[in-house]
């Protein structure tokens, strides 16, 4: 993989997501943003392809925040891929180093209005009981936030 020139990334981490996500969306691969995980990690994007494998992305906008990620090997125990994603322009050497695991983690670069996937993610399959606890974590999350959304007094009206 060649690096891409030193150019400073001007989009934040919401921009991205918007990318990744039009992008997964054309591939039948359908996403929520800010998934909390076992454990009270948090996946940026979090999703089901259309044969039912989950699928976690990871953004990351500066360097520093990339090369300082000591939590992100977690992520693997909760999805059959796991993918980078970073906006366009950023320094994509890092990526080949051993420490990020190029051979399993995927590479995507996104801009706000679409994305590339420059490598695939191996798929490692999670055990079926597992794959289907992350699902119905991820449908339930979603469908709360669908429910909040629709009567944002829901909350108040469950606690009384």
């Amino acid at each position: 993989m060649t690096s891409s020139p030193q150019i400073t990334p001007i989009l934040g981490s919401a921009e991205v997501a918007r990318g990744v996500s039009r992008m997964f969306y054309r591939h039948d691969i359908m996403i929520q943003s800010e998934v909390t995980l076992k454990g009270h990690r948090r996946a940026d994007l979090m999703g089901v392809t259309s044969k039912g494998d989950v699928v976690i992305v990871e953004i990351k906008c500066s360097r520093s925040d990339l090369l300082g990620d000591q939590k992100w090997q977690e992520y693997l125990e909760h999805c059959d891929q796991y993918y980078w994603a970073v906006p366009m322009g950023f320094d994509l050497s890092p990526f080949d180093q051993d420490f990020l695991m190029p051979e399993r983690c995927g590479l995507i670069i996104a801009d706000s209005y679409d994305a590339e996937m420059i490598r695939p993610a191996k798929r490692i399959a999670l055990a079926p009981a597992r794959r289907k606890v992350e699902v119905q974590n991820l449908a339930a999350k979603a469908m709360r936030r669908i429910m909040r959304a629709a009567d944002p007094d829901i909350m108040r009206k469950n606690s009384e």
